[in-house]
């Protein structure tokens, strides 16, 4: 009787053993696997996020597994362990769908990179600065200097303009004049104002073309192309030298307006 207890209890310091030796392994393992996929992700210049996020998830998943295997050598059942964490891992599936939702959009954001933090996008209902890009969520400010926090799913669902994607960008603008006044003598105006500020460039070229013959005035397409960084101050200066060259030009700018003739009934 004492020697099969004997056995009995060196079968299970062994197994204890085995499980150690499988777990400290495994870790070693885990680490090494998961340091190379961090490298991977770098080499292919992953979002930082990005990055910190899957490598924490591969070595999580592969430490499941390392403890499932210890705890198969220390002889517990693991059949029933591991489904338990199937259910387990359904449930809080079903329960956080849209958190899900959220992070699946996330990663898409991630990897294809449509934005970058310091972006001016319009994207989700929002418009302003990127702040931050989470797993689950994008922090924009807004040029009031709001936070504004909207989730991944929202702006993966809808369109996406980055105004900061390109280097330069296009000013368009409509300059309406009178039908009284010289149409030559107006686009050479608008070409000179063009030409005079220094942040306006020059290739692409600008362009000053007739658009239209509007009901009340004949509308000319300005069409500077800056960059992007200097497109809003551009703009604004733009359209104060064009109004104060035009009142030096006596060159006008019609509104809308309408005349209304009364008959007399005698």
């Amino acid at each position: 009787m004492e020697i099969i207890g004997i056995d009995i209890i060196l079968m299970y310091i062994f197994k204890f053993i085995g499980a150690i030796l499988v777990f400290i392994i495994g870790k070693i393992v885990a680490k090494f696997i998961t340091s190379l996929v961090k490298k991977s992700l770098e080499k292919s210049k992953s979002d930082i996020t990005l990055v910190k996020f899957i490598t924490d998830l591969v070595y999580f998943g592969l430490l499941v597994l390392v403890v499932i295997s210890a705890l198969g050598v220390l002889g517990v059942n693991t059949t029933s362990f591991v489904a338990i964490i199937g259910v387990a891992g359904l449930a809080v599936g079903l329960a956080l769908q849209q958190n899900f939702s959220n992070f699946g959009a996330g990663v898409i954001i991630l990897f294809l990179r449509p934005f970058k933090v310091g972006d001016f996008v319009e994207a989700g209902g929002a418009i302003g600065i990127v702040e931050t890009i989470g797993i689950f969520n994008t922090t924009f400010k807004t040029g009031d200097n709001k936070i504004v926090i909207v989730p991944n799913s929202n702006i993966l669902g809808g369109n996406i303009v980055n105004y900061s994607k390109e280097p330069i960008r296009r000013i368009d603008l409509v300059i309406g004049v009178g039908y009284e006044d010289d149409l030559k003598l107006v686009k050479s105006t608008l070409e000179e104002i063009l030409n005079k500020h220094e942040k306006v460039l020059k290739d692409p070229d600008a362009s000053v073309a007739l658009a239209e013959l509007a009901d009340s005035s004949v509308n000319f397409n300005v069409r500077p192309w800056v960059k992007s960084e200097d497109y809003w101050s551009v703009r604004s200066e733009l359209l104060e030298n064009i109004k104060l060259t035009f009142d030096e030009q006596n060159i006008s700018i019609p509104y809308p307006q309408m005349d209304i003739h009364m008959d007399k009934v005698s």
